[in-house]
């Protein structure tokens, strides 16, 4: 089984780049309904007027949510298989993104928000596993890279198109009703360009199924895999947690898996902190309206976008080491002068310190998720990736709470240099703990 599965990954798939761009497609769903809710709170808010913990919380239940959803759903993804637990998430998001259309409270927007965020936390973890089980090495750590790249495309879309509807002068409880359900729009269409992808033949080939993995790679690699016997075989299925062990009983997979962890942690961080900057920045450009405020974040993350797909582009160069330093120190650096302006009263450097820091971060963030799942062994990748996540959404959850109120308390110079630690950890995991992974190979 082994020797199959690697020379699966070793092969040229020829439609392993489209299964990899069907699996960075649901990024969107996610950044249209993490993004949006935060440039429609202000209409829930004068609708309403829920008190601030209940506000906080409908903002911030996607993300508990999607903390749930990385752990079960990368355990399933391991359990019952990639295709059904993709097939899965995108049906139960379509349902409750609509369902948040129709929320008669804010109490229920919460309850919706955070069932929601489960398929979303799941649909990362599984997808993760499909791009590392259907293209080759080299490519397969390229396009996991692309996530950062297809979170800041679904943010300039949210920002496109909620500017639309505030010039054409829609009511404010149509704007937020609309703009949270349509996230239900990009899901169906995925959906329905999934449907037809077939089970990983690695998966297959791990459950002991050859006869099903043996006409998935004649179908999608032209090989009907003549090592495999034609039979199937009774394979044990290794328990959820068995994959920590076996991560680390392998130096080099314990320490990629480790630092994947740290830089999920410290990317999250620096960049959910990173929108209480955003209202200083806006006063700078003399921005005070809405449409404005739209308008300016979203030059911000055109700029951003441009970073998440150059630095996939350069990492077969200067590999996963090298992208990570590099996003780290850029972050780092911006964060240092930022904290510098705001002490020196020198305001008019934080614009330019905003998008260095965001070019950097999506730098630092674009293999965070994609080092865990490419060391981890195919029986527990499912599992790894969603363990990664969770290191993702469980800083963004928690800034929510308590960054405004510290931020509130220390004021925006001590918390800037506050923020920089996280950049720093991250810095100093890359260049001590990561080892160079790019092209790893199982043994």
């Amino acid at each position: 089984m082994d020797s199959a599965v690697r020379y699966l990954v070793a092969k040229y798939n020829p439609k392993g780049n489209r299964i990899g761009w069907l699996m960075m497609s649901s990024i969107l769903v996610e950044a249209w309904d993490l993004y949006s809710i935060a440039f429609v709170l202000i209409f829930i808010r004068t609708q309403f007027n829920p008190d601030p913990l209940l506000l906080g919380l409908a903002a911030a239940g996607t993300q508990g949510g999607a903390l749930v959803g990385a752990l079960l759903g990368g355990w399933l993804s391991d359990k019952i298989g990639r295709r059904v637990m993709f097939l899965a998430t995108m049906i139960m998001f379509i349902i409750f993104a609509l369902a948040q259309a129709f929320v008669p409270s804010v109490g229920w927007l919460v309850v919706v928000r955070f069932i929601l965020g489960i398929p979303l936390g799941s649909d990362i973890s599984n997808g993760y596993t499909y791009i590392m089980e259907s293209m080759p090495k080299g490519e397969r750590e390229v396009m996991g890279n692309r996530w950062q790249f297809m979170f800041a495309i679904g943010e300039v879309m949210t920002l496109a198109v909620i500017a639309v509807f505030i010039i054409a002068n829609l009511p404010p409880e149509l704007i937020w009703r609309v703009t949270l359900g349509m996230g239900a729009i990009p899901a169906f269409i995925i959906l329905v360009m999934r449907h037809d992808l077939p089970e990983t033949a690695v998966w297959l080939i791990r459950r002991g199924r050859f006869r099903e993995a043996k006409e998935v790679s004649r179908q999608m690699f032209d090989d009907p895999l003549d090592m495999l016997p034609d039979q199937d075989i009774t394979v044990p299925h290794p328990r959820a947690m068995d994959f920590l062990a076996d991560t680390r009983a392998d130096p080099i997979r314990w320490k990629a898996t480790l630092y994947g962890w740290i830089a999920c942690f410290c990317q999250s961080s620096e960049f959910s902190t990173f929108a209480f900057y955003l209202p200083v920045l806006f006063v700078m450009v003399g921005v005070s309206s809405i449409l404005g405020t739209n308008l300016v974040t979203m030059a911000l993350y055109i700029i951003a976008a441009v970073a998440g797909w150059v630095g996939p582009m350069i990492t077969p160069k200067i590999g996963h080491r090298g992208i990570s330093i590099a996003g780290f120190g850029i972050v780092l650096v911006s964060l240092l002068v930022a904290a510098w302006a705001l002490y020196s009263g020198n305001k008019m450097v934080l614009p330019f310190a905003a998008a260095a820091m965001l070019w950097g971060h999506y730098w630092d963030a674009s293999n965070c998720m994609t080092i865990p799942s490419v060391v981890a062994r195919p029986q527990y990748r499912g599992t790894a990736s969603g363990f990664a996540y969770m290191f993702v959404k469980l800083p963004s959850f928690l800034a929510i709470f308590l960054f405004p109120s510290l931020f509130a308390a220390i004021g925006q110079a001590n918390a800037t240099l506050l923020v920089a630690i996280f950049p720093l950890i991250g810095l100093l995991s890359a260049i001590f703990i990561l080892p160079e992974v790019y092209g790893y190979e199982h043994d």
